[in-house]
């Protein structure tokens, strides 16, 4: 499986967070696509095309997803820059959410 996916989980309840809007977007900020994490808090595929080597964002709108859940909250956007360098190998982008802190890795 080749891709990008992402996984959005609060820290704070323990449970998924349900209805970020996320884009993926090249270098230059143009987006590539979109989606909203589900009811797992997942996108299994934020991409339908292959990721070609090189550098891309995902941003995740956690401001309105905050105040959608009457959560004050210090980040009203995520912005992830990362690099794909082996373009046949699937990524996964999670992130561990709260509302004054967030840590993301790259999974497979």
């Amino acid at each position: 499986m080749t891709g990008l996916s992402t996984h959005v989980l609060d820290a704070v309840s323990g449970a998924p967070a349900v209805g970020i809007e996320v884009s993926l977007q090249d270098a230059s900020g143009t987006q590539l696509s979109a989606g909203t994490t589900d009811s797992d808090g997942r996108i299994t595929a934020v991409n339908t095309e292959a990721l070609v080597p090189g550098i891309y964002h995902l941003v995740f709108d956690t401001g309105n997803w905050f105040a959608d859940n009457d959560i004050k909250g210090f980040f009203p956007e995520i912005d992830i820059c990362f690099e794909i360098d082996d373009a046949g190998r699937h990524h996964h982008v999670p992130i561990l959410l709260s509302p004054f802190a967030y840590s993301t890795y790259r999974g497979s």
